[in-house]
C-alpha cells in the first residue's frame, strides 16, 4: 500500500461512500417517481403535453304536429382569453372592437382581469370573425358552438320558451324537457407540440357527443299563427289588458294552439316584461261567469230533478236571492217563464239560480269536480295551477247560486276548454296533450302521449241534450256572432265581473266564449278570453265570440282537412245539411243527391258556399255541373248568382274573395 493511498485513504472512502449514497438516493428517487408517485407524474405530463377538450352535443329541436320546425341550432363562435397569456393586449382589443363595434376599453378591462379566464364575446357568426383566428394573438381562444334560434320569433314563444347562453332551457318546453333536448357532451384529447400548437393524434381517447332528442308537439303552426294574430287584433280593438285563446281537438285532447297576448320574441327574451313569458292558460285563474253554467245543467239533469220541459219564473230581470240582487241582461232586461234550454240560450242568471235551488250543494260540487275544476288537468307542462273550488261544507247560503252563475270559483283557460271538450265528445273528460312524441336521432320513439280518458261526466242522452242547448245559444241566443255560415257551431258566452277590493267591479269584466263545431261530431273546439275590454265588448257575445268567429273562419278557409257539413238548397226545402265528416275524401265522395241532380236535371239550384274554403267550394260547384270563376284573394265573402238561384248547367258562378 503506497504512502499516497494511505495519505488519501480517508478522502477516498468518503468519496466512495458519497457516490454510493448518491446512487442509492437516485435509485430511491427514481423508484418514488416511477412507482410510488408514478400516476401523479403521468397526470402532470399529460396535462403539459395533452389537453382534454369537450365536444358540445347538438340540442334537439322542437317541431309542430306537421314537423314544421319551431327551433333551430345556429353555429356561432365564442371568444375567450386567459389574461395572463395575452401579450398584445391593445392590438387584440382593437381587432375585436372592429368586429363587434363595441368600445375597446370594455375588452381591455376584461383582458386586464386577474382571473385565469374571461369571455370576450359570444354568439359571433363566421362572417363576423373574418380573418381572426387563434394564431393571430397569443392567449386568444375561439370556440365553435351552437346557439338556439327560433325562426318564427314571437309565434308560440310562451310555449316553446328559450335557452340561456350556455344552451340550458330556462322557460317553456325548453326548460320542462331540457333533459330530453340537451343530449350528452363528448370529449377528445389533443397533444401540444413544441410550437404550442394543439392537434389531435390517432390513438388518443375520445368520446363522441350524443345529440339531444327531438320533440314533436301537438301544436299546429298555422293554427297558432292565426290565433295569435286574431287575439292581438281583438285586444287592440277592445283596448283590453290581454287576450288568451286555446284551440283543441275534442276527440283526442290535442292542443292545436295556445297563446296569450301581448307576447314576446323568444330570440330577444331579455327585452320586455318577464310576466309576458308565462303560459297564462295554465298559470292564471279567473271567474268564468256564464260559461260555467254547463256544470249547473249537468248537475240538474243527472239528478232527474229537472228536465228539459221544467219552467222557471225569471222575474222579468230582477230577483232577490237571499242577501244579494240577481239581474238578467237579456232582451228588455228580463224574461218571464223560461225552460232550461231557454235559460241557457238566453244566459239567464235568475233562471240558473232558481234551477240550482232544486239541487243539493254536494251534487253541484261533485259535478264540478267531475269536470276537473279544482284540480290540475295533468298537462305535461310545469306551472299549472289547480284553480279554486271550495269544499261544499265551506259554502255560504248564497254560494250555490253564485257558483251556478260562475262566481266564487277560479278556473284556468285550459280547465274550461277541457270541460267543454267533454261536452263536445259525448261526455268523456280527457287529459289535455301538448306533447305528441319524443324521438331520438335514430328515429326511435322514446316517449309518446296517448289519449287518456280521465272519467265519464254523464250519459250520452244528457250530453246530447246539452249540446243542443249550446247550439241554441248560437242560433237564437247570445252567441249569434260566433256562428259560421255552412257550419253548425255550438257554444256558450260568458261575462264575468272581476273581484276588486272586496266586491265585484261594475266596470271591469272578463269576456269569454267557448265553442265547437260541427256540433253533432265536433272537429275543433276554441276558447277565447278577453281581459278587461272596454264596453260594450265586455259582453261575451260582443268581445270573445267575435274573435272565435274570426279565428275559425280563417282556419276553415286555410285547412282542407277540416271537412264541413255541406249546405245546399233544393226545391222542396230552404236548406239541407249533408255531413261529409265520415267520408274519406271530399273530392271523390260528393253527396249522392248532389250527383243525381247533376246527372238527371238540366237546371239546378246554386248552393250556398259562403263560409267554405275555396277548394271545397270549387268541388261542390263542379259536382253540380257549374263553372267557377274566382274574383280576388282570401276568404269567400260573396257569390253570383246568389244561393238558391235556379240556373242551367254550365253556368259560371263568380266567387268573390277578400
Amino acid at each position: 500500500m503506497t504512502k499516497s493511498y494511505l495519505k488519501y485513504r480517508g478522502r477516498i472512502k468518503l468519496l466512495a461512500f458519497s457516490i454510493i449514497l448518491s446512487w442509492l438516493f437516485i435509485c430511491f428517487r427514481l423508484f418514488h417517481v416511477q412507482v410510488i408517485s408514478g400516476q401523479y407524474y403521468q397526470q402532470k405530463v399529460k396535462k403539459q403535453a395533452q389537453r382534454k377538450e369537450y365536444l358540445p352535443a347538438i340540442r334537439g329541436n322542437i317541431f309542430d304536429r306537421n314537423n314544421k320546425s319551431l327551433s333551430r341550432n345556429i353555429i356561432h363562435y365564442t371568444l375567450s382569453v386567459n389574461p395572463r397569456d395575452v401579450k398584445n393586449r391593445i392590438e387584440l382589443a382593437d381587432a375585436i372592437s372592429k368586429i363587434t363595434g363595441k368600445s375597446r376599453e370594455g375588452y381591455l378591462k376584461k383582458i386586464d382581469s386577474k382571473s385565469k379566464f374571461e369571455y370576450l364575446e359570444r354568439n359571433l357568426q363566421r362572417d363576423e370573425l373574418g380573418a381572426l383566428h387563434t394564431a393571430s394573438f397569443k392567449g386568444l381562444n375561439i370556440e365553435r358552438k351552437y346557439r338556439r334560434y327560433y325562426p318564427h320569433n314571437h309565434i308560440a314563444a310562451q310555449l316553446v320558451g328559450y335557452t340561456d347562453l350556455d344552451d340550458e332551457g330556462i322557460s317553456g318546453i325548453e326548460k320542462d324537457y331540457n333533459s330530453y333536448l340537451k343530449g350528452s357532451e363528448g370529449w377528445v384529447y389533443k397533444t401540444k407540440g413544441w410550437s404550442g400548437k394543439v392537434q389531435r393524434k390517432n390513438g388518443l381517447p375520445f368520446k363522441s357527443p350524443i345529440a339531444g332528442n327531438n320533440i314533436q308537439l301537438t301544436i299546429d303552426l298555422e293554427y297558432q299563427s292565426i290565433l295569435e294574430q286574431e287575439l292581438q287584433k281583438r285586444q287592440k280593438e277592445t283596448d283590453a289588458l290581454s287576450a288568451t285563446g286555446i284551440i283543441m281537438d275534442p276527440e283526442t285532447g290535442h292542443i292545436l294552439a295556445i297563446a296569450s297576448t301581448p307576447g314576446f320574441n323568444n330570440n330577444n327574451f331579455d327585452k320586455g316584461p318577464q310576466e309576458l313569458h308565462r303560459i297564462k292558460s295554465i298559470t292564471d285563474q279567473f271567474e268564468p261567469g256564464s260559461t260555467y253554467k254547463i256544470v249547473s245543467v249537468i248537475s240538474a239533469l243527472n239528478t232527474n230533478r229537472v228536465n228539459l220541459r221544467s219552467e222557471f219564473n225569471c222575474e222579468n230581470g230582477t230577483y232577490e236571492y237571499h242577501s244579494i240582487k240577481i239581474e238578467d241582461h237579456g232582451k228588455d232586461n228580463g224574461y218571464g217563464m223560461l225552460t232550461l234550454p231557454q235559460i241557457i240560450q238566453f244566459s239567464s242568471n235568475i233562471g240558473i239560480v232558481k234551477m240550482i235551488e232544486k239541487i243539493r250543494p254536494k251534487t253541484l260540487y261533485a259535478t264540478a269536480r267531475d269536470f276537473g275544476f279544482g284540480s290540475k288537468t295533468g298537462i305535461t307542462l310545469n306551472g299549472e295551477v289547480p284553480g279554486k273550488l271550495r269544499p261544499y261544507n265551506n259554502w255560504s247560503s248564497i254560494s250555490p247560486g253564485q257558483i251556478a252563475m260562475g262566481h266564487e270559483v277560479g278556473v284556468t283557460a285550459l280547465q274550461l276548454a277541457t270541460a267543454y271538450c267533454a261536452i263536445a265528445n259525448g261526455g268523456y273528460l280527457l287529459k289535455p296533450r301538448i306533447i305528441n312524441q319524443i324521438v331520438d336521432n335514430d328515429n326511435r320513439v322514446i316517449y309518446k302521449e296517448e289519449p287518456l280518458v280521465v272519467r265519464k261526466i254523464s250519459d250520452k242522452r244528457i250530453i246530447n241534450s246539452l249540446k243542443k242547448m249550446l247550439r241554441g245559444v248560437i242560433v237564437e241566443g247570445t252567441g249569434r256572432k260566433a256562428d259560421i255560415a255552412g257550419w253548425k257551431v255550438a257554444g256558450k258566452t260568458g261575462t264575468a265581473q272581476k273581484w276588486k277590493e272586496g266586491k265585484y267591479s261594475d266596470n271591469q269584466f272578463i269576456s269569454n266564449f267557448v265553442g265547437f263545431f260541427p256540433y253533432e261530431k265536433p272537429q275543433l273546439l276554441g276558447l277565447i278570453i278577453i281581459d278587461e275590454p272596454k264596453q260594450p265588448y265586455h259582453w261575451g257575445s260582443e268581445g270573445a265570440a267575435v274573435t272565435f268567429n274570426r279565428v275559425m273562419q280563417r282556419i276553415i278557409s286555410m285547412d282542407d282537412n277540416i271537412k264541413p257539413p255541406l249546405r245546399f238548397y233544393s226545391e222542396n226545402s230552404k236548406e239541407n245539411y249533408i255531413n261529409l265528416a265520415g267520408l274519406p275524401n271530399i273530392p271523390n265522395n260528393p253527396p249522392s243527391n248532389i250527383a243525381m241532380a247533376s246527372n238527371y236535371k238540366n237546371e239546378i239550384r246554386v248552393p250556398k258556399i259562403l263560409g267554405l274554403n275555396i277548394r271545397t267550394a270549387v268541388i261542390i260547384l263542379e259536382n253540380l255541373g257549374l263553372k267557377c270563376k274566382l274574383d280576388g284573394y282570401g276568404e269567400i265573402v260573396w257569390q253570383e248568382p246568389v244561393a238558391g238561384s235556379l240556373v242551367s248547367k254550365g253556368t259560371t258562378c263568380i266567387v268573390g274573395l277578400k
